[in-house]
């Protein structure tokens, strides 16, 4: 056992404590932030800003500019979504969940090849286009892009768009020794599938009450 917790920590060894420390803050938040949205909470918002707000600031200091990237967006979706999922669309009535549309599909379509030239473009100005996983950064990104900004309009999708990203980063993150990160994209996964069930059944009660 002990072998076992040496080999998923051992990158630790050479961190600050103030790094380790926020990490776990992070995480923390994060995990209670993908929970939220599991509830349909609006609190997932303010929640998810303090994860990615101190993702940013680490991910800055270990140099992994494409995640830096991709928790600056977030931050500011986080506060866009906060705004749509409280903005009135009646009298009594906030934004529903509901299925993408025809040009949403559009749209996601550009902000995800947008996301892949942007990444790639910072990389290759800051001279990180040097290994394999900056290539899998690159579409995480876009994948995790659209994932944001499909939550923020209350779009079920997005579900699907977490649910592939977060396949894809636990392995990725591990594979970079951040294992705290990697257990919390594993959690992510876990609760974006129930998520997921969870807003489809809502959504189906929604849409069979309004056909009555």
């Amino acid at each position: 056992m002990a072998n076992f917790f040496e080999f998923l920590f051992r990158p630790y060894i050479n961190y600050e404590p103030l790094q380790i420390l926020l990490e776990t803050i992070a995480v923390v938040f994060g995990i209670w932030s993908v929970w939220l949205a599991k509830k349909n909470h609006v609190w997932v918002f303010p929640t998810g800003i303090v994860s990615t707000a101190l993702y940013v600031y680490l991910l800055y200091q270990w140099g992994l500019l494409g995640d830096m990237l991709i928790n600056t967006y977030y931050t500011a979706m986080s506060l866009y979504g906060w705004w749509i999922w409280t903005r009135k669309i009646d009298v009594s009535n906030q934004t529903p969940i509901s299925y993408v549309n025809r040009q949403e599909k559009l749209q996601s379509v550009f902000i995800f090849l947008s996301a892949i030239v942007f990444v790639y473009l910072v990389y290759q100005y800051f001279d990180k286009w040097d290994a394999w996983v900056s290539r899998v950064d690159v579409i995480t990104t876009a994948i995790f892009f659209v994932a944001m900004w499909l939550m923020a309009k209350r779009k079920i999708a997005h579900w699907i768009f977490w649910i592939a990203g977060d396949i894809i980063s636990i392995p990725l993150y591990f594979y970079k020794g951040y294992t705290l990160t990697s257990l919390q994209y594993l959690i992510f996964l876990i609760i974006a599938v129930y998520g997921y069930r969870s807003w489809k059944r809502n959504l189906d009660k929604h849409l069979q009450t309004a056909s009555k």
